[in-house]
């Protein structure tokens, strides 16, 4: 679909101002999405995997002719408090964040949330060391 069918098409229901009430059918994990239970009229990514479409430029616009699947990579929480998933399309490589949802798997959330710890960039064993190499109270490497 060109960018001027997509205006025309959305230029009724913008979906940056309306509530998207479409149901759909997540490309990735199968499961039929409502708009139901989300908490907002906005539904950007499905409940269950935390997956969501690449669509959108900027929020609501759907401009953007990619189309590819975007992957939950990382969580994080705003100034407000409310927390947001980040996303990173596995064709483009385009990143954007998403307000959770009220619906969203709290189970899928927190593993994204642990990744870091679980997969540190570093070996465990070494801790030690690399806190004495930085001022700390590390053991003394000679």
């Amino acid at each position: 679909m060109t960018r001027e069918n997509k205006r025309i098409r959305y230029s009724k229901h913008h979906f940056k101002d309306h509530p998207c009430t479409d149901t759909f059918v997540c490309k990735v994990c199968g499961r039929t999405v409502v708009p139901e239970g989300a908490g907002s009229g906005h539904r950007d990514h499905c409940p269950y995997c935390l997956h969501s479409k690449h669509v959108d430029i900027a929020p609501g616009d759907r401009e953007s002719d990619c189309g590819g699947a975007m992957e939950p990579i990382a969580v994080w929480v705003r100034r407000n408090g409310e927390w947001a998933v980040i996303h990173r399309c596995r064709i483009c490589g385009a990143l954007n964040s998403n307000r959770i949802a009220a619906d969203d798997d709290p189970m899928k959330l927190m593993s994204i949330a642990m990744r870091p710890l679980a997969l540190p960039p570093f070996p465990l064993e070494r801790i030690e060391e690399m806190t004495a190499l930085m001022g700390g109270e590390g053991l003394k490497w000679c």
